[in-house]
């Protein structure tokens, strides 16, 4: 803990001396980003925002990813308190409970707004509290993306037919299962060990991430072609895991203005990642050909990944509670939406059986 030190002058003076002088907290944060990657810009937005808004209460000391612990060490880092706070995206501990798969992104279900819309307002908040908090820990969303690119490859995807085969980088349990059922076979790898799996072709191709941060990646540099859209990620999320420790020695006032700065910073990053990801767009564009599935193709996927969604949802609990509030918060909705057509805010998918997930869920 660090003391804050204030000079005082006159009255000033002699009204201090009767309150004892204010403690301010110093914490370590860390991310599963290195700076190459762009989308540790949203965890540096949310570090600065916190910053200016606990002035005088908490300062959050700020390291790209990797410099203090591994990527994949950071949930333990910040579960034993070794440092307070760690960005992540959730699915990366899909291991530990399937649940965290749903809270980092779905296939071929929500969209950006829809987490937004299931976070803040539809009980999606409580539940990433409740499954962190299994690990000690409090969560706050801070940062959302819309579909992530595709597959990128050396030779073309046009339809389901050239998955055939290919061992391609995947990031997901839900998703690498559709892809085994599509022919594929998935390959987990950390995001900063792709560009050179694809330049010495020891895997087929691979997805990350939004357009603009595939690019800082790099990866326009080792292969050819971009399917497009994907499927296997139609959303994504990006949070801070807090020790439950250390934000409870915060007061209530600054757990306040740091839920604050995660719901700016929240909606700042699908502004952003959007406007960022339109600029790549342009760039891959001229670098690589860019493919795209027909309807009858992403209906297919669609079918599959709901098969697949109910398979994993009913074999945890936690899984099954979690989709079900996603489900839940479409039903209820595509009221509005689908009334708002075409002037609204994205789709309502043809999603998995609710009620199966249901009966799984009670």
């Amino acid at each position: 803990m660090k003391t804050k030190t204030t000079l005082f002058t006159g009255a000033a003076l002699a009204a201090s001396l009767s309150v004892p002088a204010m403690a301010q907290e110093t914490w370590t944060m860390t991310t599963t980003w290195p700076s190459s990657l762009e989308l540790i810009e949203i965890d540096r937005h949310f570090a600065d925002l916190a910053n200016k808004l606990t002035a005088g209460e908490l300062t959050i000391d700020f390291y790209e990813g990797g410099s203090l612990v591994p990527a994949g060490e950071v949930f333990g880092a910040v579960e034993s308190n070794t440092i307070q706070a760690g960005g992540d995206w959730p699915g990366y501990w899909a291991g530990r409970d399937a649940a965290f798969s749903p809270l980092a992104t779905t296939a071929s279900l929500f969209n950006a707004v829809d987490y937004v819309n299931w976070i803040l307002e539809w009980g999606g908040a409580a539940l990433y509290d409740e499954i962190y908090g299994n690990y000690g820990m409090v969560y706050l969303p801070y940062g959302v993306t819309n579909n992530e690119s595709g597959f990128r490859t050396n030779s073309p995807i046009r339809t389901l037919e050239d998955l055939q085969g290919k061992r391609l980088r995947l990031s997901g349990l839900e998703q690498g299962r559709i892809l085994e059922r599509l022919g594929g076979s998935q390959v987990s790898m950390a995001g900063g060990e792709i560009y050179q799996a694809l330049e010495r072709g020891v895997i087929d191709g691979a997805e990350f991430s939004t357009p603009n941060v595939d690019w800082s990646g790099g990866f326009q540099q080792v292969t050819k072609y971009w399917a497009t859209p994907g499927w296997h990620q139609s959303a994504s999320v990006f949070g801070v895991m807090i020790n439950k420790s250390a934000w409870d020695a915060l007061a209530p006032e600054t757990q306040e203005k740091l839920r604050v700065a995660a719901n700016a910073t929240l909606l700042w990053s699908l502004a952003f990642t959007e406007r960022r990801a339109t600029e790549a767009y342009a760039q891959f564009d001229e670098a690589v050909e860019i493919t795209r599935y027909d309807d009858e193709t992403l209906a297919r996927v669609q079918e599959i990944a709901n098969e697949v969604i109910v398979e994993t949802a009913c074999a945890n609990p936690n899984s099954a509670r979690v989709y079900l509030s996603q489900l839940e918060y479409l039903a209820d909705y595509a009221q509005w939406r689908d009334a708002s057509a075409p002037f609204n805010l994205g789709r309502t998918p043809n999603g998995p059986d609710i009620e199966a997930i249901r009966a799984c869920a009670n």
